[in-house]
């Protein structure tokens, strides 16, 4: 788009007319009669018409792993061993890390030795029980003899039970000291040296992280503003999405290139962030070589809408001045008037007008600059092809 600088004064549209006259005649001290007799400027024009536009929401990403998971050590010991590779993936299940296992492995026989106990006084005091009941029941013992044997023999099995649970736990936390990935994905720097004493406190535990990086997510925030004019559009019928009712979501990296894999939104935020007065959006999308990283910043770009009878015209057509945008449109007698327009984004070379034009208008594409207000023109058709490409605006 071509940029002028007027002031913001009443009349801004009279002096916008004075300054494009000054810019027609700069340079040029020819006498007013040999300027009335020039011959009208060629010019190109398009014709304005009313379309579908397809139109993609452009907004800046940062990816995140799908499930990102911190590996903490459950019980405390020596590390003895780092069994992976910093920051190459890992399969579900692998070893990590090896703690010293001694102790544990220690209490485990302790532990089992202790059931042994258990289970050899349980089988004494069932004995006595056996001995005792039939005994009962024909008066050769007295009730406190019935009542002491089946006491004993209740508590013997749930020292039994006690002695399992024991052991079972002795078994737990010796397997512990083998810390193995929780899930698949990519491990980070190890936190825990070799050597170093690893305590289960939440500051002593962490030992690496591991990111799940297929699926990837991609976290961004879009202006609660922006997602009113959307809901606008579409409860107007101007603005519509796939047959799904859903956008689809590309990645442009940071040197322009576009990721291989398309994905989809899976979590768009109910609630407006109060500090920045945006809403939390996520993206999903298939990484299977790991290309995206977590912490990789990208653009997000949401695909699959059309505008729905929508006006565009090229951006090099557009003038930009203090009071806002304009175009030179050609009226009757192929003379040019200024005529302010709003507009509201880019699409490809050309603008989307919101207001300002309608269809069966032209509007001159080139030689803007050189005009002024009532000049004559002789309209040509404009070929996008012959032209030089504008500049895109940043998003």
């Amino acid at each position: 788009m071509h940029s002028l600088s007027l002031p913001a004064r009443p009349g801004k549209w009279l002096l916008l007319s004075a300054l494009a006259a000054s810019l027609a005649g700069c340079g040029q001290k020819a006498d007013p009669a040999a300027q009335t007799a020039m011959p009208p400027m060629p010019v190109s024009v398009i014709n304005i018409s009313a379309r579908n536009i397809p139109v993609n929401f452009e907004y800046v990403g940062q990816a995140a792993g799908s499930r990102e998971v911190e590996v903490r050590a459950r019980v405390g010991g020596i590390l003895l061993k780092r069994a992976y590779t910093e920051g190459r993936p890992v399969k579900q299940g692998d070893l990590l890390f090896q703690l010293d296992p001694a102790t544990y492995q220690a209490t485990l026989e302790q532990a089992a030795a202790a059931l042994k106990v258990q289970e050899a006084q349980l089988a004494s005091t069932r004995q006595d029980y056996e001995r005792v009941m039939p005994l009962f029941k024909e008066n050769a013992v007295s009730q406190k003899d019935r009542d002491d044997a089946v006491a004993a023999y209740q508590a013997a099995q749930a020292q039994v039970a006690a002695s399992r649970a024991k052991l079972k736990e002795a078994q737990i936390n010796l397997d512990y000291t083998r810390v193995t990935a929780p899930i698949s994905g990519m491990t980070s720097q190890e936190t825990r040296s070799e050597g170093s004493l690893v305590s289960t406190s939440a500051d002593g535990s962490l030992l690496t992280k591991i990111s799940q990086l297929d699926p990837i997510y991609v976290n961004f925030s879009m202006s609660d503003s922006d997602q009113m004019n959307l809901r606008k559009l579409q409860d107007k019928g101007l603005l519509k999405l796939k047959d799904n009712g859903h956008f689809e979501v590309a990645l442009k990296l940071a040197d322009g290139s576009l990721f291989d894999h398309s994905g989809f939104l899976n979590f768009t935020d109910s609630l407006v962030d109060s500090t920045t007065g945006t809403i939390r959006s996520r993206a999903s999308l298939a990484n299977p070589q790991g290309k995206i990283l977590p912490g990789q910043f990208v653009r997000v770009i949401l695909k699959g809408a059309e505008r729905i009878n929508a006006i565009a015209v090229p951006q090099r057509a557009v003038l930009t001045t203090q009071q806002g945008k304009m175009v030179w449109v050609v009226g009757e007698g192929n003379k040019v008037q200024p005529r302010p327009i709003t507009v509201s984004q880019d699409v490809g070379l050309e603008v989307l007008v919101e207001s300002g034009l309608k269809p069966g208008e032209q509007v001159v594409v080139d030689n803007i600059i050189k005009l002024r207000p009532g000049a004559e023109v002789k309209p040509q058709p404009y070929r996008a092809d012959a032209s030089a490409p504008a500049a895109k605006q940043p998003a």
